[in-house]
């Protein structure tokens, strides 16, 4: 197997002096997460220091660590052999993704978004990986330190590469895209996030639009037709040079276009005119807003140059990610509920997502859905979720839970009939659920990261009992 890096390419790419001669089989900046064979990069953060963690990097197993003082642990100095000694390491590991873009053959994309990236990184990579060898972003590793860091990781070998690029402030996708320089560049859609760092949705687009800044000679856009900011994200694509704009949604000019969805026991059932050509096909998803998002998938295999047929078939295996949707049956007395975990992330586009889907799931008991705040929102953060009051009445929720001090907004401006209770945390609020669930509801729980509304849905799952036939010794 040829090795991910040798010293003498590190060296190269980064202008670092080594002594040594090894190779890494990995790369990674947390000691923690060090595998045996790793090159560890000891960056420096707002609240420590790469260099701190070297000594025990090494002694996990990291066959070498870029660095830009020789460390110690107040013990011993590490053998300079396994060292990569730069001026800054920062910039080493934006040298060594750079270098790691530029020596593949391979067709790279970019996927940002104000909601929707992640699942639709997974669900392209899905796709990409049964049509070649594809290498895509860890996670959430979307920032300045986890875009270098997912092309450091990428095989020379690789045929595809799926890059997400995340943002919450104007500035901060054009280098990233720069660093990736992707053939196809594509945007799931522009909603009312980061409004705390933002003054209006129009700014986010333009923030949004950066990821078009990198785009290789040929490169295409794949931009969403139904948003308001459409014409916007186009007039930048068109202004980086773009060769084509490829258009997805419901929109009758959309190039890729949604013409019916509905809830499977799959996950949704999807009619679409791809290019001229109807495709009924279903993905392991539910409601419309991923029905949108895999014609953005199939749209960017298009563009790569992959089997777009293939890989609307191949979709019906993709599964939410943890927090991101993800579906499961919990076994109580007397039957099972449903539970749905979205408890990664939330804003007002997505949980009104949400309540579509949820009223199109409905089989035989209770709907109920579980939030809480939506970070990040800025001066108009209570008006936000005061204002979804209006989709969660109108898709047929029967049962609203909330948490957190801007949740008390939608309580109060819900239905009494809705509105069943209110906590002033996840926590607090764990303890009102658990008690109120009953065999047959469909159980949906979601809010901002910084929420911890993932603390309610381990209380859901705790309820939890073995099955009859696990009882019975079956």
């Amino acid at each position: 197997m040829t090795a991910l890096w040798t010293s003498a390419e590190v060296a190269e790419a980064t202008k670092g002096k080594v002594s040594g001669d090894w190779d890494a089989d990995g790369v990674t900046i947390d000691s923690r997460a060090v595998s045996i064979g790793d090159l560890f990069i000891a960056v420096e953060g707002p609240k420590f220091d790469g260099h701190d963690f070297v000594v025990e990097a090494l002694e996990r197993g990291a066959s070498s660590a870029i660095v830009s003082r020789i460390p110690t642990d107040g013990k011993q100095t590490v053998n300079e052999e396994r060292l990569v000694v730069v001026d800054d390491t920062m910039a080493a590991l934006q040298e060594l993704a750079r270098a790691a873009r530029g020596r593949i053959d391979g067709r790279v994309a970019a996927v940002t978004g104000s909601v929707g990236k992640t699942t639709t990184k997974e669900a392209l990579t899905l796709a990409l990986s049964r049509q070649g060898l594809a290498h895509a972003t860890t996670g959430n590793l979307n920032n300045h330190w986890g875009v270098p860091l997912s092309l450091c990781r990428m095989p020379h070998d690789t045929g595809y590469a799926v890059l997400e690029l995340g943002m919450n402030h104007a500035g901060e996708l054009e280098p990233l895209s720069q660093m990736v320089r992707p053939n196809v560049a594509v945007i799931t859609t522009v909603e009312a996030v980061h409004l705390e760092f933002f003054s209006s949705v129009a700014d986010i687009a333009d923030a949004k639009a950066e990821i078009f800044t990198g785009l290789e000679p040929g490169g295409i856009a794949i931009v969403p037709s139904d948003n308001p900011h459409y014409d916007r994200l186009a007039h930048a694509a068109t202004s980086a040079d773009a060769d084509r704009i490829v258009s997805f949604g419901t929109d009758n000019g959309a190039a890729y276009r949604l013409i019916a969805w509905s809830v499977s026991e799959a996950g949704t059932r999807i009619a679409a005119d791809v290019n001229g050509k109807r495709l009924v096909y279903d993905i392991g998803m539910m409601g419309k807003h991923m029905a949108l998002n895999s014609l953005a998938v199939l749209a960017t295999v298009d563009a790569l140059g992959g089997d777009v047929e293939q890989a609307a078939g191949d979709l019906n295996d993709m599964t939410p990610p943890t927090g991101r949707g993800a579906r499961s049956t919990i076994t109580v007395a007397n039957g099972s509920f449903d539970l749905i975990d979205e408890s990664y992330n939330a804003s007002p586009a997505s949980i009104a997502a949400l309540a579509e889907a949820l009223n199109a799931t409905r089989k035989r008991g209770r709907v109920v859905l579980v939030l809480g705040d939506m970070l990040e929102l800025g001066d108009r953060s209570n008006a936000l979720h005061a204002d979804l009051a209006t989709p969660i009445a109108t898709d047929g929720i029967d049962c609203v839970f909330t948490a957190g001090p801007a949740m008390r907004c939608l309580h109060d401006a819900l239905p009494s009939q809705q509105a069943t209770a209110h906590a002033a945390s996840a926590e607090d609020l764990a303890a009102l659920i658990t008690e109120f669930i009953e065999p047959g509801d469909v159980i949906a729980v979601k809010g901002s990261f910084g929420s911890h509304m993932s603390v309610v849905v381990d209380a859901l799952k705790a309820l939890s009992q073995p099955t009859q036939s696990t009882v019975n010794g079956g």
